[in-house]
């Protein structure tokens, strides 16, 4: 049962805590395991983070993929006794075949180093036939754990993926995606004894940077941090109209610092905003879109962005902090959209003031605020040259330590060996979806695949005009248009780096720099958190209001979307890159007024209203839709066009509003009785 009421750190008289954040970012439902079963998971866990940590300081000798090697032994296995099979009834406690497949996957993980490491790596292209049988094991128990953590849709893809690479020297070879071929044996070498493989750039990020930040929000949260961020933001607004919104909003952008996880953040904040949102009068399915769109917010918050920020990073190789900095301002957009939709919603729905809560933020930052500390040391070291690694493992201590400073939080060793192990449970959905993405990106990369579907994408916009800047509008039409769809069907992360290899390439070979291509793949896989069918933030979150689920859905996508348009800014012009802090001052201060202008505009397209004025009919959503879009071209003629329009859906939502003003009664003036006064 969830709770329904808060109670405020500081303050006894609300007895119900609110829930604990899960730091998972793309996982069906892990077992509860008891007994002894659960201690073993959580001994293996607190061994694999003791291991994670040892690297950041004592990196091993043998190089980043020996300790890969090690880390997808001591993970995998987890998941399988973490992790139902989802065929059947399932059981609360591993069963037999459970025990199985972990001690297969424990086998067939450290296959390469127990017989000589070096003697493996040797055999590169030309594995025995042992080699070839350990890795189709290993294929098959990646893909099966990748099944049990995120559904059908990752594993079918991967499984296209493979056929394509078996089966691709079959299709006509003046087809442009026609390839000579791989045998079975090149695929498993490719997957097995390679660096673009099961231990290729998405796993080595989970095990280096993800691992750590997973751990980092464990000792927040119980070091009684995320409390006090959704404390916070309940105090902060006291009693307007907009408060229960603005809450949950702050709640959502606070808790995602530390975060990363958007169905997850969604759900935390739900349990504890829910019910103010209802009393101030917001519909189910309202309330739901709100604390989706707030909690998608979190894959987006700096400083812990969701995984595959960590993936950019990587890819592009820069640092974390550069990949930050490029977070910001589309990061603001983001949350100017939702609070606009907030403040529409307030005036619109009639929604009402509810009672303020009975601890001031200023009492709270004066007693808790030691817990932005953490964050904001990960951001100092950052900008002093410490690695990203580094500097979170700096900030974990440093929270465990602040801890101490509330006699109710304190991590004693009992609760750091929990923090451990459930930072280390937490990333276990991602080391399967990063792991099942090598067979992707090995697929594409020995077959060409991504340069070819790239080049079909740049050609079937050059099919209806050869004009080069509609050419590049097009491409990115059909390029959010496409990862808006794989969206739909695989995680986060693996949305990112399948439309990385594959629509990377495109907008690149357009001129896009690599920056903007990057952040506009991450931008737009995160979108299919709020896009129906399959929003799994707003799944959550209809779960705790108790609304519809593809109602709340379409309430989440009208939130989201104003700010989600914004990353095609990045790549149609020049100018769009200083909205990713690459620039002049000027000019990325210039851009940054105008993009929150095309945010407003498509905020009152999206919700009907215009501030100040009233209800938006048609034609002024239609001429502020239109200022949105022109707006977000970043050119100078585009922008005065769309000033020129959103003044105009100004002046329409006033005429309308006058047209129909009900008339004003006129009475006569009584007449002043006989012997009166004047």
């Amino acid at each position: 049962m969830l709770p329904s009421t808060v109670r405020f750190m500081g303050d006894d008289r609300y007895p119900v805590d609110p829930p604990a954040v899960h730091y998972d970012e793309e996982e069906r439902p892990a077992r509860k395991l008891p007994g002894r079963v659960g201690v073993f998971v959580s001994v293996v866990a607190f061994a694999v983070a003791l291991l994670v940590l040892w690297q950041v300081f004592r990196p091993l000798a043998q190089g980043s993929q020996y300790y890969l090697i090690i880390f997808l032994a001591g993970t995998l296995p987890l998941v399988f006794l973490a992790y139902k099979s989802g065929l059947g009834k399932g059981r609360e406690t591993p069963g037999v075949t459970d025990w199985i497949l972990a001690g297969a996957a424990l086998v067939v993980c450290l296959y390469p180093i127990a017989g000589g490491y070096d003697d493996f790596l040797n055999r590169q292209g030309l594995l025995e036939p042992v080699d070839v049988v350990f890795g189709a094991v290993l294929l098959v128990l990646v893909i099966e754990a990748c099944r049990r953590t995120t559904g059908w849709a990752l594993p079918v893809v991967c499984l296209a993926f493979l056929a394509y690479g078996y089966y691709g020297g079959l299709l006509p070879q003046t087809w442009p995606i026609a390839h000579a071929g791989l045998d079975f044996a090149q695929i498993v070498d490719a997957l097995y004894n390679s660096g673009s493989g099961f231990y290729g750039t998405p796993l080595d990020v989970a095990a280096t940077y993800i691992v750590l930040f997973t751990i980092y929000g464990a000792v927040l949260d119980l070091s009684g941090a995320s409390r006090f961020f959704v404390d916070l933001s309940v105090a902060a607004f006291r009693r307007s109209r907009s408060a229960a919104g603005r809450t949950a909003v702050a709640a959502g952008f606070l808790l995602g610092t530390v975060s990363g996880s958007g169905t997850a953040t969604a759900v935390s904040v739900g349990a504890v905003t829910w019910p103010m949102l209802r009393r101030a009068g917001y519909p189910p399915e309202q309330a739901g879109g709100m604390l989706a769109a707030a909690g998608v917010g979190a894959i987006l918050s700096p400083p812990t962005l969701g995984a595959a920020a960590f993936i950019v990073a990587e890819y592009l190789n820069v640092s974390y902090l550069t990949v930050l900095g490029w977070a910001m301002i589309p990061t603001v957009l983001y949350y100017l959209g939702i609070l606009l939709a907030v403040e529409i919603d307030v005036r619109r729905y009639g929604v009402r003031a509810v009672d303020a809560p009975p601890t001031s933020a200023w009492r709270l930052l004066t007693r808790f605020g030691y817990h932005f500390s953490s964050l904001i040391v990960i951001v100092v070291l950052l900008a002093l040259g410490t690695s990203a690694t580094r500097s979170v493992v700096y900030a974990t201590i440093l929270a465990g330590a602040l801890s101490f400073l509330d006699r109710r939080h304190r991590l004693t060793p009992p609760r750091i060996f929990t923090a451990l192990s459930a930072g280390v449970r937490g990333v276990l959905p991602v080391v399967a979806v990063c792991a099942a993405a090598g067979v992707i990106t090995a697929t594409t990369t020995k077959t060409g695949l991504g340069a070819q579907l790239a080049s079909l994408l740049v050609n079937g916009a050059r099919a209806i005009t050869d004009e080069p800047r509609a050419v590049l509008a097009l491409t990115v039409v059909l390029a959010a248009f496409a990862l808006a769809l794989l969206g739909l069907a695989v995680p986060v992360t693996a949305s990112f780096i399948i439309g990385w290899v594959i629509i990377g390439p495109a907008l690149l070979g357009l001129g896009v720099p690599a920056p903007a291509a990057a952040m506009f793949v991450f931008y737009y896989s995160v979108l299919s958190e709020v896009t129906p069918p399959t929003a799994l933030a707003a799944v959550g979150a209809s779960a705790i209001t108790g609304g519809r689920a593809v109602a709340t859905m379409w309430q989440a996508l009208k939130y989201a979307l104003p700010a989600f348009l914004a990353p095609i800014a990045f790549v149609l012009t020049a100018n769009g890159e200083y909205l990713l802090a690459r620039g002049p001052f000027l000019g990325i201060l210039w851009t940054t007024v105008v993009a929150g202008l095309a945010v407003f505009g498509l905020a009152v397209a999206t919700g009907a209203w215009l501030p100040g004025v009233g209800p938006a009919g048609p034609a002024t959503r239609v001429l502020a839709a239109a200022a949105g879009l022109l707006l977000l071209y970043l050119d100078p003629v585009a922008i005065v066009a769309g000033l020129a329009a959103l003044l105009a859906a100004a002046g329409v939502a006033a005429l309308e509003k006058r047209r129909h003003r009900p008339p004003v009664e006129i009475r006569p003036c009584p007449t002043t009785p006989p012997g009166g006064d004047a």
